[in-house]
């Protein structure tokens, strides 16, 4: 895509057009671009070119390089997103509050983990413990910190209300009020629906630069089992927020009860603690249930059974309706994988109308109970790559 060059935009939009296009073009580069590399990508000349570089330079937004070969004549800077500005990325969970604080880069610069029963506490409590967790990790900061956002389990509407988080008792809750300012990191620039943000590190190999699926289903099990939607290279998150929730889709209508206040939910059958409970394993031992499926165990083999069936019960339906045929699964279903993906595609071909044409696609995301914080700071960083100026 061009720089802009019309004279019917403002002078102002115009700049910050320009800019954010070139720095797009240097977070999304599989390899450091030079002034000139950009100059060609972007069809302008490589004085404009290097009058914007400048500007993010001098800002810290780009940072300069000497390339890694030597080059004949004067060798020209490379250049990479800045590692002198970070966001900071919480996730609040039943079992765990994580503070993850990355740079422009996706490098880590600082993290504080907390394992801890969340829905033992009060509210007020586990706000308290999000906020001293945040406050750790800014402590372990010495660059600018241009913003946070937090991941909660639940529906959030608006980038900032919690309308309910059934697993840890919350509801009707303005995030942004409720935590209030984290220090170097201001109030939080939003909150939003934990697999949602754990989606956007399947999304994007680094912050502003895409990977290879974008469009897919995100199905992760932790202690219950969250989902996202993408299309496009975009997170559907509903009209109200509510979207992806592939968690509460039923696939028992005489199943179980679940926190949600429904019956038989797919998480009554891939959360972590109904999970282990079929499997008789502790549920610190989930991710070895496959293992001892395919060593012999039958009381794990027959968990897998009805996890996969569960699954392709739920996915199945999900599929249909949304017609993304590309499924992404996290946490401990990730971990489970290679016990699923056999069965649980066969099955997947035989419950989705379009199978036969496109094939459902599976592949476990590479993820770790601290995805959605990351997720979470991606976020805040792509504000900043859609606006840079606000940041020179």
């Amino acid at each position: 895509m061009a720089v802009t060059t019309g004279s019917a935009v403002g002078q102002h939009t115009l700049r910050e057009t320009n800019l954010a296009t070139v720095l797009q073009a240097v977070c999304a580069a599989d390899a450091p671009p030079s002034r000139a590399d950009l100059a060609t990508q972007l069809m302008v000349t490589r004085a404009t070119a290097t009058r914007l570089v400048d500007e993010l330079v001098d800002g810290g937004l780009v940072d300069e390089i000497d390339p890694v070969e030597p080059r004949r004549g004067r060798p020209a800077k490379l250049l990479l997103p800045g590692a002198g500005l970070c966001a900071l990325g919480l996730v609040a969970d039943i079992d765990r509050v994580v503070a993850r604080v990355l740079t422009l880069r996706g490098e880590v610069v600082a993290e504080v983990r907390q394992d801890v029963d969340l829905g033992a506490l009060d509210q007020e409590g586990g706000l308290a413990l999000v906020r001293e967790t945040a406050e750790q990790a800014l402590e372990q900061v010495s660059v600018r910190v241009v913003g946070a956002a937090l991941a909660i389990p639940g529906v959030v509407a608006d980038g900032r209300t919690l309308v309910r988080a059934p697993n840890l008792g919350w509801s009707n809750l303005d995030l942004v009020d409720a935590i209030g300012p984290l220090g170097s990191a201001g109030h939080l620039a939003e909150a939003g629906n934990e697999a949602d943000l754990s989606a956007l590190t399947v999304l994007h190999d680094a912050p502003g630069r895409m990977g290879t699926w974008p469009d897919f289903l995100f199905v992760s099990g932790t202690v219950g089992v969250g989902g996202a939607i993408v299309s496009r290279g975009r997170v559907v998150v509903g009209e109200h927020g509510g979207a992806g929730e592939i968690g509460h889709v039923c696939v028992d209508p005489d199943g179980p009860a679940c926190r949600c206040g429904s019956r038989g939910c797919l998480e009554r059958y891939a959360g972590r603690e109904a999970l282990a409970r079929a499997a008789g394993v502790a549920p610190s031992d989930v991710d070895t249930i496959g293992d001892r499926a395919l060593a012999g165990d039958h009381r794990c083999a027959a968990a897998v059974r009805d996890l996969t069936r569960a699954l392709s019960v739920a996915l199945g339906s999900v599929v249909n309706v949304v017609g993304i045929s590309s499924v992404v699964l996290g946490g401990h279903l990730g971990r489970l994988e290679p016990a699923l993906s056999h069965t649980l595609g066969e099955q997947l071909g035989a419950r989705v109308l379009g199978a036969r044409w496109a094939p459902v696609q599976l592949r476990a995301a590479g993820d770790t109970p601290a995805s959605p914080a990351d997720g979470a700071a991606y976020r805040v960083l792509e504000n900043v790559i859609r606006q840079p100026s606000a940041w020179l």
